[in-house]
């Protein structure tokens, strides 16, 4: 924790250029401040400007960048300054237009240059987001104990009062949660029992359950979700995961209150995939899937599972969730309107990894026997992203306890290697062409197609590995399947 702010330094350079135009009438705020105490450096740079009306900070600054005003009734523009993005605002209140409505939409905002900036930060969600910086003289504002809660590592309110008027940050707290490492403090999860989230748009769930996903910790928030009552609201598929019992032998894993059901492993298999994600620069569309994978993999067990007497005892087993599991997970991408993300086919990737999360140990149970076709088979079905489904299955496998993975463990590692002997890596796309085949006096139709795919399914078992090869057996194919060699 930063305790002499006069030694902060700052990632973005501009403190004289906005000291210089606006005096001691401008400062950081939001999460920015937070980091800087924290000892960070500033990701987003957030700015508030007294005594200055909108019309007024524009004239300034239009010929030192582009502006782009988010909302005059809002007061917000975003600045750009040397390769930079700077979200400017004026202080403002908010104010609940209706008592009927939980809308997050539901505010009258209020922008006014000469509020104090004590009025504005308590607006604000949680006190360790309700500090300012005065950037002239480096001065904290802190008028709500945030750098007290800082160091507490605690997630209060800012405003008890109104904190469920926006449904939004009870999503946040999760969040936060997950990116701080925060506990969240009990008020929160009174204050978030009557909150509804019928009206907030599936877009903004979605978005928070993203930035959520790029933190270090995105278990901690699918956690913190159970209390604060988002996932029986929001998510009831995995609600369901809460209350349903798994075998005691292969899953000793349980909540911190003794609760022996699906949810704890799920938490702790997202948080494993975490880890893993993270080992193996693991990013951007390829994270999202695997974390969104790791928390619905288990997601059709309570449609699959039963009773049954094995090996001297009763055990539970969930023969086929895995393909149930597939059917579940799709229907959780067509209500939070999951398809891609940043051009990634994002949900194409959640379905195959939810289907194929047990064939990666499947394959290395059955090592002493296992060939180049399975491998091949399961790459070519995750269209070349193996080592998503290794990182998974090995998530899922090392769910049993609250340790972190900090390497892959074996099975894992034989996977992995086994996949690039067998260069499993690349598409797996045919060695030998309809046009190979036409070159050499083959004729198109479906005859030829049939030779075509019962070649690629040799090749899949490394029966060839050259074109010339594969020319060889396709007019053995040919005149098992029809008499002549070359149909």
């Amino acid at each position: 924790m930063r305790e002499d702010l006069k030694t902060l330094s700052f990632k973005t350079p501009h403190r004289d250029f906005f000291t210089g135009l606006f005096k001691d009438n401008v400062y950081i705020v939001g999460g920015g401040v937070r980091d800087l105490l924290m000892g960070k450096e500033i990701q987003e740079l957030d700015l508030l400007i007294t005594r200055h009306r909108i019309e007024e900070i524009i004239e300034k600054l239009k010929s030192y960048g582009k502006i782009n005003l988010v909302g005059k009734s809002f007061a917000v523009l975003k600045f750009h300054y040397k390769g930079e993005i700077i979200e400017i605002a004026i202080p403002r209140k908010e104010r609940k237009a209706s008592r009927f409505s939980s809308s997050h939409k539901n505010f009258i905002v209020d922008a006014d240059p000469d509020l104090p900036i004590e009025e504005d930060l308590k607006r604000r969600d949680f006190t360790v987001n309700s500090m300012a910086i005065r950037l002239i003289d480096l001065k904290l504002i802190d008028p709500l104990g945030g750098r007290e809660d800082l160091k507490r590592r605690i997630l209060r309110m800012t405003n008890p009062e109104a904190f469920s008027d926006d449904p939004l940050r009870v999503l946040r707290a999760a969040r936060f949660a997950a990116k701080l490492a925060f506990k969240i403090d009990a008020e929160i999860y009174e204050k978030s029992k009557p909150v509804s989230f019928t009206e907030i748009p599936r877009e903004r769930i979605l978005e928070e359950l993203y930035k959520m996903h790029e933190t270090r910790n995105p278990e901690r928030g699918w956690e913190e979700f159970l209390p604060l009552t988002v996932l029986e609201k929001i998510f009831p598929e995995l609600y369901t995961l809460s209350f349903w019992i798994q075998d005691g032998k292969f899953h000793p894993e349980t909540d911190e209150f003794g609760n022996h059901t699906i949810w704890p492993h799920t938490v702790l298999t997202v948080m494993q995939a975490a880890r893993l994600s993270e080992i193996y620069s693991i990013a951007g569309g390829q994270r999202q899937a695997l974390i969104f994978a790791a928390l619905l993999h288990d997601i059709a067990k309570p449609l699959c599972s039963k009773w049954e007497w094995k090996n001297g005892r009763l055990v539970v087993r969930s023969v086929g969730h895995d393909v149930e599991g597939e059917k579940l997970a799709e229907a959780f991408c067509d209500k939070l309107g999951i398809y891609s993300y940043k051009g990634y086919p994002l949900r194409d990737r959640i379905l195959k990894l939810v289907r194929t999360h047990h064939r990666p140990s499947e394959i290395y149970n059955q090592r002493d026997n296992v060939t180049k076709r399975a491998f091949n088979r399961l790459s070519k079905e995750l269209e070349g992203e193996y080592l998503l489904a290794v990182l998974l299955d090995a998530a899922d496998r090392n769910a049993r306890g609250q340790h972190p993975l900090t390497e892959l463990d074996e099975p894992g590692k034989w996977l992995l290697k086994k996949f690039e002997e067998f260069r499993a890596e690349e598409a797996i796309k045919p060695i030998v062409m309809g046009r190979d085949l036409l070159a050499i006096g083959f004729k198109p139709g479906p005859k030829l197609g049939k030779i075509l795919k019962k070649l690629y399914e040799l090749q899949l078992d490394g029966e060839f590995e050259t074109k010339e090869e594969g020319i060889k057996l396709a007019e053995k194919i040919s005149i098992e399947l029809f008499g002549k060699p070359r149909v």
